[in-house]
């Protein structure tokens, strides 16, 4: 992987190319297909990227706004593996929007860290702000970058170690009060090489200018996280945990906002259906199976949870044993208010669900009396969206944003084995109704990760996890309508 600094690269609008899409194909290798019953062709075919990178539809275009490797305005070096995202409004500057992104490393796997391996130097800069060290040697490399991106000169005007000292940050969750809750997809420990054991969630401001202390927070419990999403209007933080018998978490705290003071942590149970499993497996023996469609809504429930910092890493197997619901690897989540009715709404993936292991899409509502004691007399519902039954439609759903004019825009991570394997954006309207964005056209065929829309709505960013890119991607939002 080269280190070297490489110009912004710009779609200047190739030629259009005939795809062969909507149909199947012997190689579906850039070409998508179109959901026979929940598709729709919202912009159009793809423009084939001559340069390999993204393909877009006509009239949009990208900039690789930063790549691992790259120098950082702290001197350190710009770390690997980009994943979860935010976007957040610069109060210094109406211009400028704020990119908080986490890092998914383990300090196990040779990736690029700030320091360049530097011993003496990550000690010198990090001193006591690192949660934790690994092998007694480098700060553990997972942990967050904070880039200030300008619209006017489309470029990173400063970008910085924002977090260090955690492990394999996978995604998060934006605070309404402007921070980045980030999350650790782990709970490796002393055995792996630690000195602490892993499996939190740390806040980073968006406005911090310098690396902050990494705090955890307990409370929150301790689990293979994923993502956070905070409900606006109660404060409480609906968390998702990536496993194969994942639980839907949900944190209330005891002074909204402040996270740090603690609070209760709860996982949703389906009501009348005791440790209910929503995975739809074809091949699945667990006795709490049943086959789930979309036209099915469940009234739900939540328990507490106690010995939430769980030393053995149990926490999903206790919850399941009291009856909570498990899912398949919950990853992508997301919160919405709809603007005619005000129903607030939290949405979520499960990366394997379905008859076909290709991914899910379930949504939540909210009781009006979420988190209270009359919760039971108005339950919150939970249905499921959307089931793929083509890999052409949609794989491996993970990374959930809204888009400003209401839709889902769904990251996919799939590293299926198939030599067409191919990995795009998503877009899924509130009717239910999927389509394709863009599709991922470098060689390595890695992951999308933490697209997230600038305040202004302008720009939608997203990272490539390999060979690690950020991009900004501008195009003729405004023309898009609900559908």
């Amino acid at each position: 992987m080269s280190l070297t600094r490489r110009h912004f690269l710009q779609n200047a609008g190739a030629a259009a190319i005939a795809l062969t899409a909507f149909r199947h194909l012997p190689v579906q290798a850039e070409a998508y297909a179109l959901d026979p019953h929940q598709g729709i062709d919202k912009y159009g075919p793809l423009i084939k990227d001559p340069r390999k990178v993204i393909d877009l539809p006509a009239g949009f275009r990208y900039q690789i706004i930063a790549r691992t490797g790259d120098s950082m305005s702290d001197g350190l070096i710009m770390p690997g593996a980009p994943d979860g995202m935010a976007a957040f409004p610069d109060p210094k500057n109406p211009s400028r929007t704020l990119l908080v992104r986490n890092h998914e490393l383990s300090s196990s796997w040779g990736d690029i860290d700030a320091f360049g391996g530097n011993k003496k130097r990550a000690k010198e800069f990090v001193g006591d702000k690192a949660f934790d060290f690994y092998r007694k040697g480098l700060p553990a490399n997972g942990g967050t970058t904070t880039l200030a991106y300008n619209h006017n000169t489309s470029k990173i005007e400063r970008s910085h170690l924002s977090l260090v000292g955690t492990s394999r940050n996978c995604s998060g969750g934006a605070t309404p009060w402007g921070s980045w809750l980030t999350c650790e997809e782990t709970t490796y420990g002393i055995d792996q090489g630690f000195g602490r054991d892993h499996g939190f969630v740390f806040e980073v401001p968006s406005t911090a200018t310098d690396l902050v202390t990494a705090i955890p927070l307990h409370a929150m419990g301790r689990f293979a996280h994923e993502a956070c999403a905070v409900d606006a209007t109660t404060g409480i933080v609906y968390q998702t945990e990536d496993a194969k018998n994942a639980l839907f978490y949900r944190f209330i705290p005891g002074t909204p906002g402040e996270l740090h003071k603690g609070g209760s942590l709860q996982a949703l149970v389906i009501r009348d259906w005791a440790g209910a499993n929503t995975r739809n497996w074809l091949d699945d023996t667990d006795p709490g199976k049943r086959t789930v469609t979309s036209e099915q809504e469940f009234l739900c429930d939540w328990i507490d949870l106690d010995n939430v910092t769980a030393p053995a890493a149990d926490l999903a197997a206790r919850g399941h044993a009291k009856g909570a619901a498990i899912f398949a690897r919950c990853e992508g989540l997301a919160f919405a208010m709809r603007s005619d009715t005000r129903q607030r709404e939290v949405f979520f993936t499960a990366t394997t669900g379905g008859n076909k292991g290709l991914g899910q899409i379930w949504r939540y509502q909210p009781s009006p009396y979420e988190g209270t004691k009359r919760e039971r007399e108005a339950p919150g519902k939970l249905t499921l969206v959307y089931e793929s039954q083509d890999r052409t439609y949609l794989e491996g759903c993970d990374n959930l944003t809204i888009a400003p004019w209401g839709d889902l825009i769904v990251c996919e991570d799939s590293y299926s084995e198939a030599k067409d394997n191919t990995n795009y954006l998503r877009g899924l309207t509130p009717q239910g109704k999927i389509y394709t964005l863009a599709m991922n056209a470098h060689k390595d065929r890695s992951e999308f990760c933490g697209a997230c829309f600038s305040p202004d709505g302008t720009t939608l960013f997203v990272n490539i996890q390999q060979p690690g890119l950020t991009l900004a991607i501008t195009g003729p939002w405004k023309s898009i309508r609900p559908t």
